[in-house]
């Protein structure tokens, strides 16, 4: 400790007092500064004393693509926000924008390609933040189908006429210069594993599936045609949707929520055996290669840090439906709001989680 030459009626022990207590001033103010500092650069987490809020977010099916939000729960990162959510399964797009529009569920988590044409059509709902913005699918089929031209005199199964399965069969098949009059789409019903069991069955020969069931398809024997990631068209996949209730009643809490899932982002590329834990707990799988094919897929390869919904691919998915037959109501710029996912940056959160890896 530095000596201080005292005068007058200070004593030497009283001079030291006054250092020591100047530094622990000091070291007192750059703690402060640090926490501030912190507060500031991420400031949506719950306040002390605040008591958390309870919520409900459905899923429009059971997916490897969702793996954000179901390690977000798993790992309580929702907690730290102070939100409480209680994940629903409801399955399909539809009947989870009738439950979104009616507010029995504020957030929704579903593939925002297959919402679109509901939320067009006038549904009171919008996306504010697409964590997944890639075509994820893969065309699996039977051993015979080795490449796209093979898939003439062939049937694709999907779930119902102009969904996204059957709009994402008719992509494949233009690709292949090919007609409906070559390759029948056939409309089965049921989920992706449903489907697979039908093209199992043999009462279709190939299907659109997302990881991990096309790592499971090749072991099945079956052969992977063609990942539509190729067809680099504009998408947007899991996103984030909120009633329009709670965009008008509760903005903050909404704002949190998406902070939250960008946190999940970063917590999922950096803790990758907790993302495929999470993703063998939802999808029941056990085994390691196909939860390692949908961790490259969903953590990595499709992932928008900044969660941004893309206004181009907005409007082309809007197109598609009116041409598809759907009635729009509404223009592609009032089914989502970027203001939430922007705000992350704008407050420093997002620099904060990335560092110099935020691109």
């Amino acid at each position: 400790m530095k000596r201080v030459r005292c005068r007058g009626p200070f004593k030497r022990g009283t001079a030291l007092f006054v250092v020591a207590t100047g530094k622990l001033a000091f070291a007192l103010i750059a703690v402060a500064l640090v926490f501030a500092l912190r507060a500031w650069a991420n400031p949506y987490l719950v306040k002390p004393g605040e008591r958390p809020v309870s919520l409900r977010i459905a899923t429009c099916a059971v997916s490897g693509g969702f793996v954000h939000l179901y390690t977000a729960l798993d790992n309580g990162l929702f907690d730290k926000y102070g939100v409480r959510l209680e994940p629903i399964y409801i399955r399909g797009s539809g009947p989870s924008l009738a439950a979104l529009a009616a507010d029995e569920v504020q957030f929704l988590y579903c593939a925002a390609d297959a919402t679109i044409p509901g939320l067009a059509s006038g549904i009171e709902a919008k996306l504010v933040a697409a964590p997944l913005v890639k075509l994820p699918y893969v065309l699996v089929g039977h051993k015979e189908i080795r490449r796209g031209e093979d898939l003439r005199g062939k049937t694709i199964g999907v779930t119902r006429p102009g969904d996204l399965s059957a709009r994402l069969s008719r992509a494949v098949i233009r690709k292949f210069n090919l007609t409906t009059d070559e390759v029948t789409i056939r409309p089965i019903g049921g989920s992706q594993s449903e489907r697979y069991q039908a093209m199992a069955a043999g009462v279709v020969h190939a299907i659109v599936v997302t990881p991990p069931l096309d790592a499971r398809a090749k072991k099945d024997g079956f052969n992977v045609i063609y990942r539509l990631i190729d067809l680099d068209l504009p998408f947007i996949y899991s996103s984030v949707h909120a009633s329009h209730k709670i965009l008008r009643e509760r903005p903050e809490l909404v704002q949190r929520v998406v902070a939250a899932f960008a946190e999940a982002v970063h917590f999922v590329e950096k803790n990758p055996d907790r993302a495929k834990a999470s993703i063998a707990k939802a999808m029941k799988v056990k085994d390691q290669e196909a939860l390692q094919v949908s961790y490259n897929v969903y953590a990595r390869e499709i992932v928008d840090r900044r969660m941004t919904i893309p206004e181009s691919a907005m409007t082309e998915a809007v197109e598609l439906a009116r041409q598809g037959g759907t009635m729009v109501r509404k223009k592609a710029e009032e089914l989502y709001d970027n203001a939430f996912a922007a705000e992350l940056e704008k407050s420093g959160f997002l620099k904060e989680l990335w560092g110099s890896e935020l691109k």
